[in-house]
Formats: structure tokens, sequence, C-alpha cells
């Protein structure tokens, strides 16, 4: 039952995820989260290591899509300054807003990875949609008041996958690790 919560892969943070490891293992394009995963959910201008990540991802030609849960207007304020195209109200852990992207893309579902921070909504989404998941460690501690209760049913479910050996017990630092 939990293994829907199992990602494929688990490193420490979005920025190491390199173009070379993501055309290895086949995928044409990156959706992700958008709080504690590309940006700190209370800092919407993001980072230099944020900017510098974008223009590798777009050096590269792989186009890195935000998939979010918020509105429409939260979304486009906080992905304008990245350029970034979007879906908002994603409705994770449903795929709603992954099979929208999916519907734009016209890939096979093992050339799409969702990048996020919680088990309870991307990786789920993402392993109900059939394409593949990194979770990432967040950005910050600190969570929305919407995010905190999903936290706690998280560290239960964290610990059962690696009490079950389904996850590592520390973050990993690439994809091929």
């Amino acid at each position: 039952m939990l293994t829907r919560f199992k990602p494929t892969w688990m490193i420490s943070s979005i920025f190491e995820i390199t173009p070379k490891e993501i055309t290895e293992k086949g995928i044409k394009v990156i959706l992700t989260d958008l709080d504690n995963t590309l940006i700190a959910w209370n800092n919407p201008d993001g980072t230099p290591e944020l900017r510098n990540w974008l223009e590798l991802m777009n050096a590269e030609k792989i186009p890195v899509i935000v998939v979010s849960n918020n509105n429409k207007k939260r979304v486009a304020k906080a992905v304008e300054p990245f350029g970034l195209p979007f879906i908002a109200r994603a409705m994770k852990p449903l795929t709603k807003g992954i099979n929208e992207a999916k519907k734009q893309l016209n890939l096979e579902d093992n050339q799409i990875v969702l990048v996020g921070d919680q088990l309870l909504t991307d990786v789920a989404a993402a392993n109900a949609a059939k394409i593949k998941s990194i979770w990432v460690k967040p950005i910050i501690e600190t969570d929305a008041w919407n995010t905190r209760p999903n936290r706690i049913v998280e560290k239960f479910i964290k610990k059962n996958l690696q009490k079950n050996k389904r996850i590592k017990e520390t973050w990993g630092h690439s994809l091929n690790e």
C-alpha cells in the first residue's frame, strides 16, 4: 500500500539534478513542484542557484514546467521572473495537472519526471500518473499552514519505507546513486 509513495529517486536538492543524468535516464522534460522544491514557499524571488540551474537545463534544451497545486495568480507571479510555463491547480495527489502536461507534451510516460518535496502529493501523483519521480528535501524546514498536516503523515510513511528498505536512510546527491 505504501509503495504508491515510493519515489523513483531521492536526492537532496533539485539543483543537484544535472542535464547529463536526465538525458542518460531518457527523460525529455522535467515537471516540478513550486513551493519548497524550486523556491522557498515564503520567498518567491528564488535564488541565484535556481537561476543557474534553469540556465543549465535551458542550454541543454530540457524543458522545465511547474505543476503546482497553488492558484493561477500565485504560480504566475512566482514563475514570471524565470519565464517558466506552468500548470496551476494541479490537484496533486490526483493526476489532473500531470495529465494536462502529458497531453501538451506528447511524450511517453518514461520520458517525463516530476520533482517534488512531498511524498503525499508529488510522489503519489507521479506514481498514479505512471511517470518517474524525484523526491527532494524541502528547501526550507518550515511550510505554509496547509502543508504542515501532510508533513506529520509523511514522517510515518518515510519511516515505514525506510524500515522496509524501499527508500534509503539518507538523501542522495545524484540520480546515479
